[in-house]
């Protein structure tokens, strides 16, 4: 399909890629970085398919992407107390590792218990697709383990593409190349330390 900037398109895949992940089914779709895969948070079996369409160890865990403060702090079990500020600083897209919830599906967590959470600040599609499901939303790069990230569409594997269960249209054409979120951990004194720039 293609790709415009269409109020009422967008509004149609905004409601397609719900209604999908509402199914608790996995969706392929453009993220505030890169193309990604992406199910509901809270449901393992949806959890479990991705992993077997990025073949994939469940031990390296995917991150999470949460629409507001709110959502965060329902996701980790504890919060930065500085997270505004951190939000606020913030010059491109952050993932942070925290300790994670019972909210969220168990096979989504690293072996350590952590989580890696996003608040998504500056990207329509992917704002208002979480804020209408209500629930975290799975983000992890749209490749096969071990293969390059697929920062644009056109360098998605076909194979990912037939194994979900639907592929947004918006942005496919998007010739946009963003890189991955930048990661850092949340130490328990409060502090930060950077695991990818």
């Amino acid at each position: 399909m293609t790709n415009n900037t269409n109020s009422n398109f967008f509004r149609q895949e905004v409601d397609a890629a719900v209604d999908v992940l509402l199914l608790q089914q996995v969706i392929l779709y453009p993220t505030d970085t890169v193309w990604g895969l992406g199910c509901d948070a809270e449901v393992p079996p949806a959890v479990e398919k991705i992993y077997k369409i990025k073949q994939r160890p469940a031990e390296k865990g995917c991150i999470v992407l949460v629409a507001d403060e709110a959502m965060f702090a329902k996701y980790a079990a504890v919060v930065p107390p500085n997270l505004t500020e951190l939000l606020a600083a913030q010059e491109r897209p952050t993932t942070y590792i925290v300790q994670g919830s019972r909210h969220l599906a168990p096979n989504l967590l690293a072996p350590d218990g952590t989580i890696g959470l996003r608040v998504v600040q500056n990207d329509e599609f992917t704002r208002k697709v979480v804020r209408r499901l209500g629930h975290g939303l799975v983000s992890t790069s749209a490749n096969l383990s071990g293969e390059p990230t697929a920062a644009i569409y056109s360098e998605v594997s076909p194979a990912i593409v037939r194994a979900v269960d639907y592929v947004v249209s918006w942005r496919q054409e998007d010739e946009t190349r963003s890189q991955p979120s930048k990661v850092v951990r949340v130490l328990p004194d409060g502090g930060l330390e950077v695991v990818r720039g």
